[in-house]
């Protein structure tokens, strides 16, 4: 508890974006959002000052779409150590390591104070990972702490840009919550680079090789199809996206808009209203897409951790290969090909993101207030009741106890399985950036619907304050 007061008083001289002292107008604020959002995309195209422009490596597919990363540019670490130290915190929060009750407004700026300042040091930690690695330059001795061709200088000032834009990122997401813009900047974020992806997987016109008759293999699936002699050619692709893929992607955010939308009811009374009948829907995917979204960015993590540990190792040091190996075991297999060819790799994928989502739903609901516990305080404070219940908060616990958790451990295998399924059919954007991106789309427009009805109707927002 003592370092994490340390590192929110640290935050304090972190420069932060404020409150405006007036809210701006909706059409404004979604202005600010978009330009929020282009800045971020631009950055991610803008290549970091003294490193070669082809010295990079591509960046693990699951890193670029989920961290946005995009090595050798401004965005090499993208979102990684922001959305880490955030998981870190709520793991340590939620297992009961760090004594903080977040629904009170100290705790919660101590935590958020926290999290400036971890978010600052893990960009700190992965940005000295890249340069000691070597891995915007091209060596031929391999690179490494010695054989690397840049000076000293040059890491140095890769290290201090990719902190500078971790920064900057931190600035944009403050300036959507605080009331500037709307939403969640990384939130925005992710959805962006999951849309870039599907749009690039969809119709990308980039030749990737060619046939022994010297027909071009486009990237695409829709420049191959037109291409193609028979469809028979775009239905199944290996590594490349594929009819199956598009059809499954299709699929699968049906099935997740279906499911965002289901509820399960509780009945409750209002003494104060002549013990009036009503219900209180509690939502089926009831962990939402945190679940998904902790598992996505852990194993995106381990696979840039893997990458930079055998940059500096060497690839033949046991510790990077222990690292390679947990990282592609525990990754799903892109696309029926893939799969038939890795049959453990998928099985043992598919165990750790389901056991994962339901450990990582457990905690966000302890985290997040969604605990029967906190439930059942809400319910007694509105003034509401269970029928046949004393207005005692224990026994009511007890009770949404057969509702929260079943709803908790179904959820979380639920959007674990459809994320893994997703990736198995090579499902564009990948299945946990599908899972992400529908519930991230439907938060926003809830928001803006909130906010919409705030600004019709101005004499509601006061009641609400």
């Amino acid at each position: 508890m003592g370092l994490l007061k340390a590192m929110a008083t640290v935050s304090q001289y972190i420069p932060a974006v404020e409150k405006p002292s007036r809210m701006p107008s909706l059409p404004a604020r979604l202005a600010w959002t978009a330009l929020v959002v282009t800045l971020y995309l631009i950055m991610s195209e803008i290549p970091l000052y003294g490193v070669p422009i082809k010295g990079g490596t591509r960046a693990p597919t699951l890193a670029a779409i989920l961290l946005g990363a995009n090595t050798g540019t401004l965005m090499t670490l993208g979102i990684g150590p922001i959305v880490t130290a955030g998981i870190v915190l709520e793991v340590l929060v939620g297992g009961g390591l760090i004594k903080l009750d977040l629904s009170k407004t100290r705790d919660r700026a101590i935590f958020m104070g926290a999290q400036r300042t971890l978010s600052l040091l893990f960009a700190a930690f992965e940005a000295s990972m890249y340069a000691l690695g070597c891995t915007f330059w091209v060596s031929g001795l391999g690179g490494g702490l010695t054989a690397c061709p840049a000076t000293i200088f040059q890491r140095v000032i890769v290290v201090v840009q990719l902190i500078f834009a971790t920064l900057i990122l931190m600035w944009f997401d403050e300036l959507t919550r605080k009331g500037w813009g709307i939403g969640s900047a990384l939130s925005l974020f992710i959805v962006a680079n999951v849309a870039k992806g599907m749009f690039w997987e969809l119709g990308g016109p980039v030749p990737v090789a060619k046939t022994k008759a010297g027909e071009v293999i486009y990237y695409g699936f829709i420049p191959e199809l037109l291409h193609a002699r028979s469809i028979t050619e775009v239905i199944l692709r290996p590594r490349l996206p594929d009819l199956v893929g598009f059809i499954a992607t299709i699929a699968i955010i049906v099935i997740l808009v279906y499911l965002q939308i289901m509820r399960v009811d509780i009945p409750v009374t209002s003494p104060r209203m002549g013990s009036l009948k009503t219900r209180i829907p509690l939502q089926f995917i009831y962990v939402t897409n945190i679940p998904i979204l902790f598992v996505a960015i852990l194993i995106a993590d381990l696979q840039v951790f893997s990458g930079l540990t055998a940059a500096i190792a060497g690839p033949g040091n046991p510790l990077a290969k222990a690292f390679t190996m947990l990282a592609i075991y525990m990754s799903t297999p892109r696309g029926l090909i893939e799969v038939a060819s890795h049959p453990l790799r998928t099985v043992t994928a598919a165990i750790a993101w389901i056991t994962l989502s339901i450990l990582f739903g457990f905690i966000w609901v302890e985290v997040a207030g969604l605990s029967p516990d906190k439930q059942a305080e809400n319910i007694i404070k509105s003034g509401l009741e269970v029928p046949g219940i004393r207005r005692n908060i224990k026994l009511l616990a007890k009770i949404l106890e057969k509702y929260i958790y079943p709803l908790t451990i179904i959820s979380s295998i639920i959007v674990g399985v459809i994320a893994v399924l997703a990736d198995m059919f090579g499902a564009y954007g990948t299945g946990s950036g599908l899972v992400l991106t529908v519930g991230i789309l439907q938060n926003f427009y809830m928001i803006l619907a909130y906010e919409r009805t705030l600004e019709m109707y101005p004499v509601l927002r006061r009641l609400i304050k």
